[in-house]
């Protein structure tokens, strides 16, 4: 068994540019950092034998890739129709605006405050822009708006920051909640066992080969933390920055503000739950 298949989701090699499925193309943008990873993974899908084709998060406000993204898709001999958003974080969605300017297609997200042009998004709607099918699955957690698509065609799920390629997501507090995450991973999960999703699409990271894995492991985690945090605070540590400093004394220090808001979100849950 080779290191990459040992982990949590297999995710498939580095970072991703280019075609990941069928009907999945990745442009990465030049936005890294310790919080994006290789950087925000915009999609375009599209049925093969159409012309038109649908981007899934345009990404940070940044002229260059916006314009690959234009480029890619009028390459391989289509034009966008449509811009979804998984939710509203500005690695995802700054860049919407001047993407609907340069195609001239509306954008569609759950949060009325990112819609331009046209409807918004909801639980159950499919798109079938071009003769694809894209199932609207809400996925709220890592933040209130979070959305992710099933691509059934692929046996695929497009999840933004809900899964990610490598590593785990923030559950952002107070907008985000740990108890609306955990039920989102556990409908996630039926999408693996139920309707045949295999293949993870995340807006950061590699491909997943194995999304129930991948699933798994971070209901795993989520529980672990949850212990963790539980115990520091049975050990008296009283403030999220003294149950960070405790459970997450093994993690790189620019990234304790960011766990500072799912430790936040975890005292929430437990104290909701009557456990602390």
């Amino acid at each position: 068994m080779t290191e990459a298949a040992a982990l949590p989701g297999q995710p498939r090699g580095g970072v991703i540019q280019g075609q990941a499925t069928a009907r999945a193309h990745c442009v990465l943008a030049p936005n890294a950092s310790p919080m994006t990873l290789d950087g925000t993974n915009t999609w375009i899908v599209a049925e093969p034998d159409s012309d038109l084709a649908v981007v899934i998060d345009p990404g940070p406000l940044d002229e260059g890739h916006l314009q690959a993204v234009v480029d890619t898709v009028e390459r391989a001999g289509k034009r966008i129709a449509l811009t979804l958003l998984t939710h509203g974080h500005p690695d995802h969605a700054e860049g919407a605006g001047r993407f609907a300017e340069l195609t001239r297609t509306a954008v569609r997200a759950l949060d009325p405050a990112l819609r331009l042009g046209g409807e918004g998004l909801e639980a159950g709607d499919v798109i079938t822009t071009g003769g694809l099918e894209l199932r609207v699955v809400p996925t709220p957690g890592h933040t209130a708006d979070s959305l992710s698509f099933h691509l059934p065609a692929d046996g695929a799920v497009l999840t933004g920051d809900t899964i990610l390629g490598r590593g785990t997501t923030v559950v952002a507090h107070p907008d985000g909640r740990l108890g609306d995450y955990l039920d989102t991973l556990r409908r996630l999960r039926s999408l693996t066992v139920d309707d045949g999703v295999s293949t993870v699409l995340p807006g950061h990271g590699p491909v997943l080969n194995d999304a129930q894995g991948a699933v798994e492991f971070y209901l795993a985690h989520r529980a672990n933390r949850l212990a963790q945090v539980e115990t520091a605070v049975e050990s008296g540590h009283r403030t999220p920055a003294e149950v960070v400093a405790s459970v997450y004394a093994d993690v790189d220090r620019s990234l304790w503000p960011a766990a500072e808001l799912s430790v936040r979100a975890q005292l929430d849950y437990l104290g909701e739950h009557g456990l602390i």
